[in-house]
């Protein structure tokens, strides 16, 4: 790098790391709509989920689909890849939002920030901006009574892999731990939790389900007494989960 010339650039192109709501689409920032409303694209999770957002604050710009890998496939993500850098190289700037919450958290849009922060041709020329907003983990850490001066975050669990492994780190574990579960796991993932902490334990675990949305709670208690409330109320079994294990 010592040797490295750097280019002169006369303006950067400026990528923004907008987050959008999780639920409630008063969660937005003023300085995320203004984003939205001046840049040149859009590059969305779900074009159709965004429209609503734009929809909802009167924003009509263009907007342009980056899914993951396992929705399209690589080739096509790569010819959206090269789009999104030649944009880039032509000055434009470019925002990107994910379906609900922060970008590039437990989200597609890391591999694309990794992409641009290390392409060759781009770094002198992109200025990458994050424009913070809602987030699911800390909203729950912040309202679950749990200790959240030291945490670990783990996104979403493997769905087989390393799972048991997994769970017996997070019982162990002397710091809190938090990771997001899917409607169709959460009682797995509870029975999991059991499995693993001993009777003998106070552990505390706090499920927050559908948060800023209608049906918001929060619910805690040992592994146990998560699990059978889950159990015995089968509607609240629904949703978006954040879990977090003191």
């Amino acid at each position: 790098m010592a040797d490295e010339e750097i280019p002169k650039i006369n303006q950067m192109s400026k990528f923004y790391i907008v987050a959008t709501p999780i639920g409630n689409m008063g969660d937005i920032t003023l300085r995320a709509l203004e984003t939205l409303k001046t840049v040149d694209l859009i590059l969305c999770e779900d074009t159709r989920e965004t429209k609503k957002l734009l929809d909802k604050y009167d924003i009509h710009k263009p907007t342009m689909s980056y899914p993951s890998d396992d929705v399209v496939g690589k080739n096509y993500r790569q010819s959206k890849l090269a789009k999104i850098f030649e944009l880039l190289k032509e000055g434009k700037n470019l925002a990107l939002v994910s379906d609900a919450g922060t970008p590039g958290i437990s989200d597609p849009g890391a591999l694309l920030v990794s992409k641009i922060k290390n392409d060759s041709n781009l770094r002198y020329s992109v200025d990458v901006v994050p424009v913070p907003g809602a987030s699911a983990v800390i909203a729950a850490l912040s309202a679950s009574g749990l200790p959240t001066h030291e945490f670990t975050f783990l996104g979403f669990l493997p769905h087989k892999k390393g799972r048991e492994t997994l769970f017996k780190e997070i019982i162990a574990s002397k710091r809190t731990m938090a990771f997001y579960e899917s409607p169709h796991r959460i009682l797995k993932t509870l029975e999991s939790l059991v499995k693993f902490c001993p009777k003998e334990s106070q552990k505390k675990v706090c499920v927050a389900r559908e948060l800023t949305k209608i049906y918001e709670e929060f619910k805690t208690g040992t592994p146990a007494e998560v699990l059978e409330y889950f159990v015995k109320n089968k509607e609240k079994q629904r949703g978006e989960f954040t879990v977090i294990v003191a």
